[in-house]
């Protein structure tokens, strides 16, 4: 990789990963992981959301600012306040997390993940700054990496994190708490319907 490709990625790194640290993105990671109890494959399926996405971005460059944001943001919205009222009524079930993560496979927490996520982001500050970078420097590659490698790492410290939380809180009291966090992310994102 050469010096300019490297410095390319460097700042795409370093303009995506603080963006997207206190993201709905991150949050609907760490809500993920605490439902599921596997880290692994919830940061699987994040992981290859953000690949596609990043992808996108890098393909369509300038073009992913021009997407309409409001049929996007409602199709998120309704997403997150679906996620609240089942997480809402699944704090009252027996099972723990490990039973809910076998029940529906490592696949299917990735393909849920996967399916959160990649609606979360599309059209997001992240994947804007990323086409921004792309048209900008005619650098793609170079992007792609500083991009990925900036959410992906995010993507492991939500998991990481979620998986820690069960240590130290019930799993009804986790679920609760993930079931307002996913009311008021599909809120946010209502209101930004609203006010777009």
């Amino acid at each position: 990789m050469s010096s300019s490709a490297l410095a390319v990625t460097l700042a795409t790194f370093l303009a995506v990963f603080p963006a997207e640290l206190p993201d709905k993105s991150m949050m609907a990671t760490l809500v993920l992981t605490t439902r599921f109890g596997r880290p692994l494959p919830v940061w699987c399926g994040v992981a290859a959301a953000f690949t596609v996405q990043v992808a996108l971005a890098v393909l369509l460059g300038g073009l992913i600012s021009e997407l309409p944001d409001r049929p996007v943001n409602v199709a998120v919205a309704i997403l997150f306040g679906v996620g609240a009222v089942l997480l809402w009524r699944s704090a009252d079930e027996e099972e723990d997390a490990t039973e809910v993560g076998d029940a529906t496979g490592f696949f299917g927490i990735a393909l849920r993940s996967f399916g959160l996520i990649f609606l979360a982001e599309f059209g997001d500050l992240t994947q804007i700054t990323t086409a921004g970078m792309a048209a900008r420097t005619a650098q793609p590659l170079a992007v792609a990496v500083g991009a990925l490698a900036a959410l992906w790492l995010v993507a492991a410290i939500a998991a990481v994190a979620g998986k820690q939380l069960l240590r130290f809180l019930p799993l009804r009291v986790v679920r609760r708490t993930a079931a307002v966090i996913f009311a008021c992310l599909s809120l946010w994102t209502a209101l930004e319907v609203i006010s777009g």
